[in-house]
């Protein structure tokens, strides 16, 4: 298997998806063009990936999982239009683009955020597989709220900002981006294994495995990338981690440290698969490509 190639078709259709889901006319003009702009502004799409591959491992079809991949990839999008924001991390730059508050205004992108988190429950609860299946589709939406939620994405946030300019142990560290990044990656997993409507509860165990310790490694290279990468090549601003004082891995443990920190992680999220045998190749793939990316 040809991992680029499958993960760029896997991003591809996912892109796909997200048009066809927003092509809704209606929204009012610059609110339309910012919930436009914060989607398609590029993006690695890693976490409709995730969940395509997820679905695939459980014998399902991409088909299946395509609600679940847009869904958290629109969560993803209004995450970030809201981590950019001065009140939170105060960045012009994403994805080498302005972030969508020095674009458009604060309070463009406080709605746009708004709007694409409500789309992402509505596409998931109106799916076809939700539909058909609907004690699963609440199994889905629970999913992804406790995901999204004080239990998870914003409650990370919460500690992130608290923990700016303080100390932390690794312990610390670990929970809140297990809040923070892991959360949604878990969700992703968990998401397009459950749209299959064949996943068993060893199963999903052992993805909650795979995906706590991917969702962990995924920010340690993002901690090592703040210092080693390059801002044109990172789309956002290099060292900027660093100028917060935010508590990360690599201050925590050194570049070096980090990097086995990394492959720790790793390894143990690939042990986790082991239930799966060879049908878990995709994702062990996607799970390198994540330690390996240059952004």
């Amino acid at each position: 298997m040809d991992t680029r190639s499958y993960i760029l078709s896997l991003q591809n259709r996912a892109s796909s998806v997200l048009r066809e889901n927003l092509a809704t006319p209606g929204l009012a003009g610059k609110l339309e063009e910012a919930v436009l702009y914060a989607v398609h502004n590029g993006g690695k799409r890693i976490r409709p990936v995730l969940a395509y591959a997820s679905a695939q491992t459980l014998g399902g079809s991409l088909e299946d999982a395509d609600a679940a991949a847009c869904a958290v990839e629109l969560i993803h999008a209004y995450s970030l239009v809201h981590d950019d924001l001065p009140a939170m991390d105060d960045d012009d730059l994403r994805r080498g683009q302005p972030t969508c508050h020095v674009r458009y205004d604060e309070a463009t992108a406080i709605l746009a955020g708004d709007a694409l988190q409500s789309l992402a429950f509505e596409i998931l609860a109106d799916s076809p597989v939700a539909r058909a299946n609907p004690a699963n589709a609440m199994d889905m939406i629970l999913t992804l709220a406790r995901a999204t939620g004080w239990q998870g994405m914003v409650g990370g946030q919460s500690l992130d900002i608290e923990g700016a300019g303080t100390s932390m142990t690794e312990e610390d560290l670990a929970s809140m981006h297990r809040l923070k990044t892991g959360a949604l990656i878990n969700a992703s997993i968990r998401l397009g294994a459950l749209a299959t409507g064949k996943a068993s509860d060893e199963q999903l165990q052992s993805l909650g495995v795979f995906a706590d310790r991917i969702g962990l490694a995924f920010q340690v290279k993002d901690d090592i990338l703040d210092v080693e990468g390059d801002t044109a090549v990172l789309g956002k601003t290099q060292g900027k981690d660093e100028s917060m004082n935010k508590p990360t891995y690599s201050s925590l443990l050194g570049v070096d440290g980090a990097r086995k920190r990394m492959q720790t992680l790793f390894d143990e999220g690939i042990n986790a698969l082991s239930v799966f045998g060879d049908r878990a190749d995709k994702l062990t793939a996607i799970a390198a490509y994540i330690i390996e990316r240059k952004y």
